[in-house]
């Protein structure tokens, strides 16, 4: 082994260190108790602490590029030269929530140190992450990312500034939780969430909309703990940042700033105590720019000799931050020279023999091993959670005397409402929050009353941002609320869907389901308004949603499943941690009739707790409408009214057919329209989705895939934006369609 580890060759950096190190001059000795130098408070023994953690990630990234010359190693983006974020690690306490850059070894060891785990502790986590073993303890082989339950850190993978409105929300959730008093997973009350990033990062629309939304609540007095780390090395792949562009674009209202040299350990340090302490203090946002320098290029495939020149690449070299802190050693007499590259060697050989312990772990073999921790759910605990109510004297209390089953039926919106309510009820770390949902009670009015009765603690208003309203939900459900945000319209998703797709539904994945993010987004969608018309506020693209592993796509119709589907969505958000988009059909919140005027066919009672069992609704399983034998319509949202007039005006011409509300967009409830198929041999999809992208494909492919034999057609809407007015007419399905189709596949 010694032989192996003795023949890696090494790099440039490498040889620089030694080189520089052999050459420093000692001073006279310290007390190691006293300050490493005049002016700071780092002491002697801390640096010298501070210093192995810092040798360590750099020798990380030496194993990182060896491993992926044996091909035992996939991941080379590494610290070196970042390893000032040590500094960071040790201002901070270890059960501070921390979300962290890719070039965080340094901090990462340093906290898992200060944890009070050994140091070969957090170096193995590190490599088994390289190496993709599905023993490490936070992805199990899926990524390498830095993470830990036990550290407080909170995995991230290499995306660009989307974990800042989580960091946000993360920051919102150490306060509303007191708040609330509701348990929190953050345990001291003076918690604060550190957030780190890049200089390129800083530019990225999900970093302005943190910074914003931090500048913003601060404006107005609200407490937000959070620390922005931003490790500015002067380029972003192979594109440079302009100087002083950082601390142009840090210095904004409310947020302090604080600047120092992040090759200088104890600079760094000294800055790093003071921005954690006026955070923690003042439980105010601060900005702490580290100047940094990256050596070894971007990642191991880089090579920077196109882009840069060697005068460049020097004078980063010159400034390595574990040269100058080895000088910082041997200068105030506490290390000589010789023991550093004693100490260099002894490490390298320590990490390097690790390294090769780790090609030798097991990795993940199947597929089944691989999705595991996508989307674990107890059904039957679901099952037994949703059901579940305040008291009877809570609910007389929360509905003014006046309860919902004792009302007459209700429309679409008014089920929403009171089952919100009735949720708001009996789960205190529950919050609904969105663009007017507050005092206006949301644009349609299905949050109307709830701030009222529940207080603007756990019901409120957002900055019109949906990055931002989807980062407090992600923040506030890694923190253990429960976040129920609205975004107003389904067109408004699109621009803020990485937070779902990159940070919401990865995070269990990433994390073997130790970090969740328990949320239902209630979102506004689909088409068919009257006189407010127009693409933005008649969206019928849900493609996009389809695709995410492990997302919930709650799609109910009619008020009665629209209150017992929203406590499925809840039950299993509080209990499995699932992340839910509960769509709600805008053109049936105030729907009443279903045939003809008057005859009140679309409202429902609002069900009594006492029956909330039977009624549940679990995930994945359809609703059926009649029994005919000649034809199944399989359909959804809108869908189900216009399928169903149809079907009446069929079964009157003799026609038997039988409609299926799917009612689950993600996961298809596939057993029971595999059922409903079989009883006709023919189906007829109704999808006022798109032709291309549509829900209708999947349904087709899944008949496919089950070996369904008999007659499958389907009618959907064009592959078009909607127009505004009557114009929308012509390119969205429509009742008319539905009918010609069935009497097609019919005759």
């Amino acid at each position: 082994m010694k032989d192996i580890i003795d023949g890696v060759a090494r790099d440039t950096v490498e040889t620089h260190f030694a080189q520089a190190v052999a050459t420093l001059a000692a001073g006279p000795a310290r007390d190691p108790g006293l300050p490493v130098r005049e002016g700071t408070t780092l002491t002697g023994e801390h640096c010298r602490v501070l210093f192995r953690r810092q040798l360590e990630s750099r020798l990380l990234d030496i194993a990182a590029r060896w491993l992926r010359e044996q091909d035992e190693g996939f991941y080379t983006i590494g610290s070196a030269g970042h390893e000032g974020n040590a500094a960071v690690a040790a201002a901070l306490r270890p059960g501070d929530p921390a979300l962290l850059h890719y070039r965080s070894g340094a901090f990462y060891l340093t906290r898992s140190e200060k944890a009070g785990r050994v140091p070969e502790q957090g170096i193995r986590d590190v490599l088994m992450g390289l190496t993709a073993a599905a023993d490490e303890p936070i992805a199990g082989g899926r990524h390498k990312v830095f993470g830990h339950p036990d550290l407080a850190v909170i995995p991230q993978t290499s995306t660009i500034a989307s974990h800042l409105p989580r960091a946000v929300g993360v920051a919102f959730a150490i306060e509303r939780a007191k708040a609330l008093e509701a348990a929190s997973r953050w345990k001291q009350e003076d918690a604060i969430a550190v957030c780190s990033f890049g200089d390129a990062s800083i530019n990225h629309a999900s970093a302005l909309s943190g910074f914003n939304t931090v500048s913003y609540a601060t404006y107005q007095g609200q407490p937000l703990p959070i620390l922005f780390v931003c490790e500015d090395n002067g380029i972003g792949i192979s594109v440079r940042t302009p100087k002083g562009w950082v601390e142009a674009a840090a210095r904004r209202p409310g947020i302090e700033y604080f600047a120092a040299d992040g090759c200088d350990l104890a600079d760094a340090y000294d800055a790093a105590v003071r921005a954690v302490e006026h955070v923690r203090t003042h439980r105010s946002p601060a900005f702490l720019h580290l100047s940094m320098v990256r050596l070894m290029g971007h990642a191991g495939s880089d090579v920077e000799v196109a882009y840069r020149t060697q005068r460049e690449i020097k004078a980063d070299l010159e400034r390595d931050p574990l040269v100058r802190t080895a000088a910082l050693l041997v200068e105030a007499g506490l290390e000589t020279p010789e023991d550093l590259l004693k100490t260099y060697e002894s490490t390298r050989e320590h990490v390097m023999r690790i390294a090769l312990e780790t090609t030798r772990s097991p990795r993940l073999g199947t597929a089944k091993e691989i999705m595991e921790p996508i989307a674990p759910r107890s059904p039957e605990l679901i099952a037994k959670i949703s059901p579940m109510a305040a008291s009877g004297q809570a609910r007389e209390k929360a509905f003014a005397g006046s309860l919902p089953e004792d009302d007459k039926p209700m429309t679409l919106s008014m089920a929403i409402n009171r089952t919100l309510a009735d949720a708001l009820t009996v789960y205190p770390e529950m919050t609904v929050f969105g663009e007017d949902v507050a005092k206006k009670g949301g644009v349609y009015g299905v949050t109307r009353g709830l701030q009222k009765r529940f207080g603007a603690a756990r019901v409120f208003d957002t900055l019109l941002d949906e990055q931002a309203i989807l980062g407090l939900a992600l923040g506030a459900g890694v923190s253990g609320l429960l976040p129920v945000p609205e975004i107003q319209y389904l067109a408004y998703l699109h621009n803020a869907l990485d937070q779902i797709r990159g940070e919401a539904a990865t995070l269990s994945f990433f994390s073997r389901h130790a970090y969740r993010n328990p949320m239902v987004v209630r979102v506004a969608g689909y088409a068919y308004q009257k006189g407010f018309g127009g693409h933005f506020h008649n969206d019928n693209a849900i493609g996009a949603l389809r695709d995410i592993p492990g997302l919930v796509i709650a799609s109910p119709a009619r008020p009665d499943d629209a209150a017992a589907m929203l406590r499925t969505c809840l039950a299993a958000a509080q209990t499995s941690g699932s992340v839910c988009v509960f769509l709600e059909p805008i053109a049936l919140y105030h729907t009443k009739d279903l045939f003809d005027e008057g005859d009140g066919g679309w409202l429902a009672p609002y069900v009594p707790p006492g029956r909330w069992a039977e009624t549940h609704v679990p995930i994945g399983r359809a609703r059926s409408y009649g029994d005919g034998r000649d034809l199944t319509i399989v359909t959804f949202g809108n869908g189900l009214r216009m399928s169903l007039r149809a079907a009446v005006r069929l079964t009157q011409e003799g026609y038997g057919c039988r409609v299926l509300d799917l009612r689950w967009l993600a996961p298809l409830p596939l057993d029971d329209l595999l059922r409903a198929a079989e009883l006709t041999g023919k189906v007829l999809i109704a999808d006022e989705t798109r032709h291309t992208g549509g829900v209708s494909e999947g349904i087709i492919a899944e008949l496919t895939d089950a070996g369904f034999t008999g007659s499958v057609a389907r009618v959907t809407s064009a592959d078009s934006f909607i127009p505004l007015g009557t114009a929308a007419d012509h390119v969205l399905l429509s009742e008319e369609e539905i009918e010609q189709a069935a009497r097609k596949l019919l005759s």
